[in-house]
């Protein structure tokens, strides 16, 4: 069974930083390039990083780009997403899933629960 744990989300301010982690489990994990996505209320979910299996290909929408990092540890199957520089239009759900390539919005899996970021002062 594919599990995605998104965890690490809460309350900031803006200008503040937070990490978020993925676990995952039940597929290949090394072998597939992973993406972090969010929903802000009364919005479609939106892609916002990806990264390629190795690690070493990287993509951004263009609204964090310079303000997140994606990273990933295979021998933890898990991915990461550092946030920093928040504004209140981060604030959203943020999940993790697999994708069909770095740079692809297209999910493999159904999604998890996610978790919540919301920013503001």
């Amino acid at each position: 069974e594919v599990q995605l744990v998104e965890s690490g989300g809460g309350m900031v301010q803006p200008g503040g930083s937070l990490r978020l982690s993925c676990a995952a489990s039940g597929f290949a994990f090394s072998s597939n390039a992973m993406g972090w996505f969010r929903q802000a209320p009364g919005k479609e979910r939106e892609f916002v990083a990806g990264i390629s299996w190795s690690g070493g290909g990287t993509y951004y929408t263009d609204s964090v780009k310079g303000r997140f990092t994606i990273s990933r540890d295979n021998a933890e199957n898990t991915v990461y997403l550092q946030m920093n520089s928040l504004k209140p239009d981060d604030t959203a759900v943020y999940y993790c899933n697999a994708v069909t390539s770095y740079r692809s919005r297209t999910n493999y899996w159904n999604w998890g629960r996610g978790t919540q970021v919301t920013v503001s002062s």
